[in-house]
């Protein structure tokens, strides 16, 4: 309607014509506050949601969450639920990174920090391979399998998908073949071991020069220093020790998953 743009208008002018303030709204001093957005937005998707045309359809219910809306649609006829989370995300420029609503890895996230996610950016990689590889590439059947096996083994997702991410950039796409299904599981797994060996993780999308051009990224990514994810294990022989044990782990899941 007639609400002024908090970001393109002085505060005095938006003091002036409209009170609250968007500004007020979602903000804390001068940072976009995730819970004050969550809020604000799980007041207002209840209010909209009596209009839309699938609302005698469904009946919604926002569920509690500080960082993202939980909503709960219940089939008014036959009962059944579906629930969805809607994340929030600030694109970086036109770029496909953007700061995510979601908590960090770090645990505790004060509401004032959006952690940058790649997820855009990720997405964009796995359709660039999709387009190259064919119809008949298991290179995602590789991914959904470790993802399911590594989940308590002390590697992250994270970890894993960066591994095979570098993997997919630099061996031929039509090695990815569904009959080399196999062969490709065990380049994984030997990646990820040469990794651990050298203490070396380069993160996949900070200076990476193999990166597709069909993925948008800031200047200063392209152009920034190798970033080592595993920097940690050349200072920490503890950790070290643990990682390879957890190596050991996971390879003896993968094969085992395969006899099953």
């Amino acid at each position: 309607g007639d609400m002024l743009c908090f970001q393109h208008n002085p505060e005095d002018k938006l003091h002036k014509n409209q009170q609250p303030s968007l500004l007020h709204t979602l903000c804390t001093d001068s940072y976009l506050d995730v819970q004050k957005t969550v809020t604000w937005f799980n007041v207002e998707v209840p209010t909209v949601w009596t209009v839309t045309r699938h609302a005698h359809v469904y009946d919604l219910k926002v569920l509690p969450s500080s960082r993202s809306c939980k909503l709960q649609l219940k089939n008014t006829s036959s009962g059944e639920k579906l629930l969805a989370e809607l994340l929030f995300g600030v694109q970086q420029g036109h770029s496909d990174i953007f700061l995510s609503s979601q908590n960090s890895e770090a645990g505790f996230t004060p509401s004032t920090v959006w952690p940058q996610s790649f997820a855009v950016a990720e997405k964009r990689f796995l359709q660039y391979v999709a387009r190259n590889a064919g119809r008949k590439s298991c290179h995602l059947s590789c991914l959904r399998l470790f993802a399911h096996i590594q989940v308590g083994t002390g590697f992250s997702i994270d970890t894993i998908r960066t591994v095979f991410f570098h993997l997919l950039t630099t061996t031929d796409l039509e090695n990815w073949h569904r009959r080399n299904f196999i062969n490709q599981l065990e380049n994984i797994l030997q990646h990820l071991q040469c990794c651990l060996k050298e203490k070396r993780l380069h993160h996949f999308f900070l200076g990476n020069q193999k990166l597709p051009k069909e993925i948008v990224l800031p200047h200063t990514f392209r152009a920034a220093r190798p970033l080592n994810l595993f920097q940690h294990l050349e200072q920490d022989t503890d950790a070290y020790c643990q990682a390879l044990s957890d190596f050991e782990v996971l390879r003896d899941l993968v094969w085992l998953q395969l006899k099953c």
